[in-house]
């Protein structure tokens, strides 16, 4: 450990430490000096099992009574000061290279592996041993995530937490449930807090979603059983959903869900903050799809009805193409609809997603087209590190699924039209197409389309 990295810390952690030290009536010195003694017995790990659930317990019982300021220098405490030593690595890899295609090479690669083992892990691993210890660390990544953008010197500490939490969620230790009216009042309450793709208004809304034409899976983890992971909603219909506003009436009738012959995903929510990275929303899916397949031999076609959140934000950053959605056509029509000219104020309200306008069917004819073009354009085209700039579109193409069709108010809801114009897709998971869409999407960003939606895009 340099000495130059502990005084950065020590003199960050004093700083930031003074506000959270009266809130368990100590000095900040004391509150410093008793969160390093803690962490040191964490790290050097004496004892048996008995001694190492106490001192965990010990351990997160100070965490929760820091605030959020204490947790952040808790935080960079673990980061900075426990480490893996650079002298030790610096020896031991000096050791290895000295002795490769000698006798004690395998030696030498065990001894330059245990240097480079932190003291971090040794810490966070100890909360395994003491009930609901995993949702502590699920939760201490969060923290941890909400300060990283601020505070880069955490970014080790993120590492070795995603890479540990990853072993620890791997798909393979997972259970697969399905959720039912009948299932637990809390669970239910939590799936209520968690949606994050169609707010659940009410009691009668949720009991409608887990209705017989309904399914709702999620992934747990046996250390956190009453928390789920992520879980998917699906309707069991006999054709493509096109409008979520139909699909989620509470007034519609229950359909027959032995003659349906198409399940729709219509949401898909991950649940904890601190499993970012950890990836397996495409194993949920594979699991449903299989459970599905069982209970209704009837099933043939997979897809979503899914949001397009990051277009209107695209189209705002990108007015070229804003512009060239538009053809001469399109700017009658609006004129016949009262617009006038792409200056209109009104137009622009309704561009950005600031206005309530579905209402107006003149209106609502006349931008049909040219926003399904920047839709379709803003799916195919826009992108980050050469994949799709929409997260969802990320998502579903790669784990093989194709872009099926556009559908125009799909979602008329404030947040629909704010988002996406109220344009919504289907993506199509095609059992005959998955692994070759899923290869061609890795190895170059290859997107599978129908040929309805590249046409789309091409007119744009």
């Amino acid at each position: 450990m340099t000495t130059g990295i502990v005084a950065r810390s020590l003199s960050a952690v004093r700083a930031i430490v003074a506000s959270a030290a009266g809130i368990i009536g100590e000095t900040p010195e004391k509150t410093l000096a008793r969160v390093r003694q803690q962490l040191q017995e964490c790290a050097e790990g004496l004892g048996g099992e008995v001694s190492t659930r106490q001192r965990a317990v010990r351990l997160a019982q100070t965490y929760l009574e820091l605030d959020d300021a204490g947790r952040h220098a808790m935080l960079r405490m673990i980061a900075l000061e426990f480490g893996p030593d650079p002298h030790e690595i610096a020896r031991a890899h000096e050791h290895y290279q000295a002795s490769v295609g000698g006798a004690d090479q395998w030696d030498a690669e065990a001894q330059l592996r245990a240097a480079m083992r932190s003291s971090r892990i040794r810490i966070l691993t100890q909360f395994n041993a003491i009930p609901q210890g995993v949702k502590f660390l699920v939760d201490l990544r969060a923290d941890l995530l909400r300060h990283l953008d601020d505070d880069k010197e955490l970014r080790a500490l993120d590492r070795e937490m995603e890479a540990r939490l990853t072993a620890w969620f791997d798909v393979g230790f997972l259970e697969l449930q399905r959720l039912t009216w009948q299932s637990p009042a809390a669970l239910l309450e939590k799936i209520v807090e968690y949606e994050a793709v169609h707010e659940i208004h009410s009691w009668q809304d949720l009991k409608n979603r887990l209705d017989a034409d309904r399914r709702c899976y999620a992934f747990f983890h046996p250390r956190m059983p009453m928390e789920p992971l992520i879980f998917v909603e699906v309707a069991l219909l006999e054709d493509l959903a096109d409008n979520v506003q139909n699909l989620l009436d509470i007034h519609a009738p229950v359909a027959d869900a032995s003659r349906a012959t198409t399940a729709i995903f219509y949401s898909i929510s991950n649940t904890q903050v601190g499993l970012r990275g950890v990836s397996f929303g495409n194993f949920l899916l594979k699991r449903v799809v299989d459970d599905l397949k069982r209970d209704f031999p009837r099933l043939r076609t997979f897809a979503t009805l899914s949001p397009i959140p990051g277009v209107v934000r695209w189209a705002k950053h990108n007015p070229e193409a804003l512009r060239e959605a538009f053809t001469p056509g399109d700017w009658k029509r609006l004129a016949a609809a009262g617009v006038d000219g792409p200056e209109d104020s009104r137009l622009s309200a309704v561009l950005a997603g600031e206005a309530q306008w579905p209402d107006d069917e003149a209106l609502a004819r006349a931008l049909r087209e040219p926003m399904l073009r920047l839709s379709a354009r803003y799916l195919l085209e826009a992108r980050k590190d050469d994949k799709p700039l929409d997260a969802v579109a990320r998502f579903h193409l790669g784990n093989g699924a194709r872009v099926e069709r556009l559908n125009w108010l799909a979602d008329t809801s404030a947040k629909g039209l704010r988002q996406s114009w109220g344009v919504m897709v289907n993506y199509l998971y095609d059992p005959d197409r998955i692994e070759d869409n899923v290869e061609a999407f890795a190895r170059s960003g290859e997107i599978d389309a129908a040929t309805g939606v590249r046409r789309l895009a091409a007119r744009a």
